[in-house]
């Protein structure tokens, strides 16, 4: 499947145009919404990406700051994109926020994982019981829901081009057990395999590592092939829909702690090597064959 721009980047595009735009003619949030009969907050809101614009509240403004011609049309056009719907909205209860669509678009993506297999990489029967512990209080056709919203977004590192994968996961993540030995000898296989393609690439920061940048918890670094479209930060959080962090010098240092994550983890091929011995462990445990495994040359 070709990949193409999701509308959540062109939204924040937009706002990032319309925000540089407001202040490059010197006017202040408030002196746009009182010229156009608005709310500040509206402004606010749109400038920073957490509501879309329309056509022609985008037109209304770009006039106000002065900009005409091909450059409003082409601006005005970005807005009518950006309210397109992306495949995540047919999980819209599921999805919350803008991490999908974010996602969606980039050209490299950074994970790291102290706990979990990321999502990702999770295989259906370990992402369910993975999502029962977390909302144990959840209806099982919601935790179906989530489920297929998970798989969904794994044809993300199949489409045509797919995005650069990099994870990066503590030993813990293949220590611990969920719902028995045979879905993690089912799970460690599926990342073994997941790990033969040339864009994809697993480490694991061993124990004898010790103490490590990511023991914080999970994050995400988005990056996007467009230069208008900055690098996002996506900290993980159980109790919210998520941190999002863009300034440069978050965003650096976040990169900075997945240089020394990748530092202090084995190789990409001893990595995968420790993965299939802790497949096999349970694959023993659970008394069920693993499959045969013929690897391909791995990435230098």
């Amino acid at each position: 499947m070709a990949r193409g721009q999701s509308p959540t980047v062109r939204r924040r595009r937009l706002a990032g145009e319309l925000r540089r735009l407001r202040e490059a003619a010197d006017l202040t949030i408030d002196e746009v919404g009182e010229k156009l009969e608005c709310s500040a907050s509206k402004i606010s809101r749109i400038e920073t990406g957490h509501v879309g614009v329309t056509p022609r509240d985008a037109r209304d403004m770009l006039a106000l700051y002065g900009i005409t011609g091909d450059e409003q049309e082409a601006l005005v056009q970005l807005a009518r994109e950006a309210r397109k719907r992306g495949w995540w909205h047919a999980y819209n209860e599921v999805f919350t926020g803008t991490f999908v669509g974010l996602e969606a678009d980039a050209s490299s993506l950074c994970a790291f994982q102290a706990l979990l297999v990321p999502g990702l990489l999770q295989t259906e029967r370990y992402a369910r019981a993975v999502i029962r512990a977390l909302r144990p209080d959840a209806e099982d056709a919601e935790i179906r829901r989530r489920v297929a919203a998970r798989m969904a977004r794994q044809e993300l590192l199949s489409e045509t081009p797919p995005p650069e994968y990099w994870a990066v996961m503590d030993e813990a993540v293949l220590r611990r057990v969920v719902d028995g030995p045979e879905v993690m000898a089912e799970q460690l296989y599926r990342m073994v395999t997941v790990a033969e393609k040339p864009n994809v690439t697993i480490q694991v920061v061993p124990f004898g590592a010790g103490a490590h940048p990511g023991m914080e918890g999970p994050f995400l670094i988005m990056g996007f092939p467009e230069q208008a479209d900055p690098d996002v930060v996506y900290v993980d959080d159980s109790t919210s829909s998520g941190l999002y962090l863009e300034e440069p010098t978050d965003v650096r240092r976040y990169g900075l702690m997945f240089d020394h994550l990748r530092a202090a983890a084995l190789k990409p091929d001893d990595s995968v090597d420790l993965i299939a011995e802790a497949a096999g462990r349970f694959a023993e445990q659970a008394a069920v064959p693993g499959p045969v495994h013929h690897p391909e040359p791995r990435k230098q």
